[in-house]
């Protein structure tokens, strides 16, 4: 599996947003970031969030956003409208709910699909959540320790 982006951002723009728009707290890309075991990604709004919270780090597919860009036609958007953590490549996500899994030393368990919502209509296109359907990316807890660096 490369990592080919981590994002993190301080607020949620989401949750709690439901009927309203969204709020504007963007991802920030950065080269490497903190796995704190049980926390989440130092930085991160879900930092420590809640014990044994399912999605301590967010996993989505390089791939996967290359074939909807391409459905859609879409040329000005980058992954980090998706608001997952850890663009990767060469990875089947879907395999790995309910697997534990080692990123570069960092260890994971899979907890379920980060399945997509009616937002990534309104972030990506009309149409995505539904094209997303069983591709939405990947939740996962944070079993160890460690740093997570691009290196794709």
């Amino acid at each position: 599996m490369i990592i080919r982006h981590i994002y993190i951002s301080p607020a949620h723009i989401f949750v709690g947003h439901h009927g309203k728009p969204a709020g504007e707290t963007p991802m920030e890309e950065v080269v490497e970031v903190e796995c704190v075991a049980g926390k989440g990604l130092r930085g991160d709004r879900y930092f420590d969030f809640k014990e044994n919270f399912k999605g301590q780090a967010t996993f989505f597919s390089e791939e996967v956003y290359e074939r909807l860009c391409e459905q859609m036609q879409v040329t000005d958007k980058d992954p980090s409208v998706f608001r997952r953590n850890i663009i990767v490549r060469g990875a089947d996500l879907n395999s790995l709910i309910g697997a534990e899994f080692d990123v570069q030393g960092v260890r994971f368990i899979g907890t379920q699909e980060a399945a997509p919502c009616y937002w990534m209509n309104q972030a990506f296109g009309e149409g995505a959540e539904q094209l997303l359907k069983g591709n939405g990316g990947l939740r996962a807890r944070i079993l160890s320790d460690g740093m997570l660096r691009r290196n794709g």
